[in-house]
């Protein structure tokens, strides 16, 4: 993704003392903190009731009040063949249904990558993670 023209921003000093914390605990740069932070608080604003969770590496935006994930319902859809059955068939709303699937064509790769991970073959999960019992075991 292509980055803009760099400038400076003051930050009260309890947000500079979060950021500094946040650059530590991460092992980031307190550039690379804010941008980050940015980048959550633009999406949210623009998709209203997104919210993001997961740890640092794995952010991931997830519709508020579902329990979740973008790429959840968006893969539930693509699986019952449209959002109506989607809700017909689970507690979702039409507006949650439309917001992840909006969320999803303003980031497309994002979700494609989620889903994706989420459908890697047992084979490799087995490889990758030796401690969990799969059913190919």
């Amino acid at each position: 993704m292509a980055k803009g023209q760099p400038f400076s921003v003051r930050l009260d000093e309890q947000t500079e003392r979060f950021v500094a914390e946040e650059a530590r605990r991460t092992r980031r740069s307190k550039s690379a903190v804010v941008e980050a932070l940015t980048e959550e608080a633009a999406r949210s604003r623009r998709f209203p009731g997104i919210g993001f969770r997961g740890d640092d590496a794995r952010r991931r935006a997830w519709v508020i009040g579902s329990g979740l994930d973008v790429w959840e319902i968006v893969q539930m859809a693509d699986d019952f063949g449209s959002s109506d059955t989607v809700c017909a068939e689970t507690q979702l709303t039409p507006a949650q249904a439309r917001l992840a699937l909006a969320y999803r064509d303003a980031y497309p790769k994002e979700i494609a990558a989620a889903i994706e991970d989420n459908q890697r073959p047992i084979e490799d999960i087995d490889v990758l993670y030796p401690f969990i019992e799969t059913t190919s075991r």
